[in-house]
């Protein structure tokens, strides 16, 4: 996890109009889903991406890919510029290297294709000759090799997704997201949909295929437990912006910015005398709309510990600690936002 960034994000925006009218439709505001945010991801690293559903992660992660337009800003991989590329190009030199693994392991899988056709349709998609297959025989000997790494019989090739329990069909997903032999994979909240049994295990495989496969991820999801359990560094979204990146033990162990620590506050734990003794955080006020232009810090109408400086100045992502960044007024090397706000979260 040394050398050149293998993902490079800066300055990200996606904003969606919104338009009013029947026959002459004008905008008359914008939803900023993703507001200018920065990050890097090195080979071999798993990054997590936190925060409240609608803070933009899932957004982010199809910025990048492509799957929706960014406004704004640039994503260098492979040398190319993502946000720039024509679709023939990026197709045609990205998409093999960079894949995607989707929440919901039913909708993202056509159900009337087999296991066989689903998992060779990017094989297909990207020539077979790429991957040194020659014809039908050798795509179906790949597939099965796919479905055994990810822990799946030969016997489901010719089943249809159904057919299969949701950890099963996420399986099926992850062996497609690999069948290119990507370099980057952008991991939606893959086992947000799945029962706490079966989360453990998918985690555990993505763990273990990253290892033999030599794997990058982009990892997002609002489990914080998941997050620490998969991620070497962690980034905490709010409204469309990153507002603390930190190593995963570090930003758990002392969290810089208010809204990580009432985030961390809210984590259960599974031992009842722990958990009676904790200080848990209760952000007042709804989360605002993404409409909205700020002139200030975008969490200061919830947080317990802002100034007067957090409503007019918007506060720049700044290293308190090596290697961990935060963006807050208030906080301190040491941790001053979570002192101030009664005591660190754990």
């Amino acid at each position: 996890m040394t050398g050149e960034p293998l993902l490079t994000v800066r300055g990200l925006e996606v904003h969606f109009p919104i338009e009013r009218g029947v026959f002459f439709r004008h905008e008359i505001g914008r939803v900023r889903a993703v507001d200018g945010i920065s990050f890097e991801l090195r080979q071999g690293e798993t990054l997590g991406l936190v925060g409240e559903s609608g803070c933009g992660k899932s957004t982010t992660a199809r910025a990048i890919i492509r799957l929706v337009q960014p406004t704004a800003g640039e994503v260098r991989f492979l040398g190319h510029d993502l946000a720039t590329l024509d679709e023939e190009t990026m197709r045609r030199e990205v998409r093999r290297h960079l894949q995607m693994i989707f929440q919901d392991p039913y909708a993202c899988l056509n159900p009337r294709m087999t296991v066989e056709q689903l998992v060779g349709e990017p094989l297909r998609n990207f020539g077979l000759s790429t991957f040194g297959l020659a014809g039908t025989g050798d795509l179906r000997d790949r597939v099965t090799e796919l479905l055994q790494l990810v822990g799946l019989s030969p016997r489901h090739l010719d089943r249809y997704p159904h057919e299969f329990s949701g950890g099963q069909r996420q399986r099926i997903g992850i062996a497609r997201a690999l069948a290119a032999n990507p370099q980057v994979v952008l991991c939606d909240e893959p086992v947000s949909a799945l029962d706490v049994s079966i989360q453990a295990q998918v985690v555990n495989l993505l763990q273990d295929l990253q290892d033999q496969l030599g794997l990058t991820y982009l990892f997002i999801a609002h489990d914080l437990a998941v997050v620490r359990h998969i991620s070497d560094r962690v980034a905490v979204m709010y409204l469309g912006r990153i507002v603390e990146v930190a190593p995963a033990d570090e930003i758990y162990d002392l969290p810089l910015h208010p809204y990580t620590v009432a985030l961390l506050s809210a984590i259960p734990i599974p031992d009842p005398a722990v958990q009676r003794s904790r200080h848990r955080i209760a952000l007042q006020g709804e989360i605002p709309s993404p409409t909205k232009q700020y002139q200030g810090c975008r969490f200061a109408d919830r947080c317990p510990v802002k100034i007067a400086r957090c409503h007019t100045e918007d506060p720049p992502l700044v290293e308190h600690r090596p290697g961990h960044v935060a963006a807050c007024w208030v906080t301190g090397p040491n941790g001053l936002a979570a002192g101030a706000m009664g005591g660190r979260a754990d």
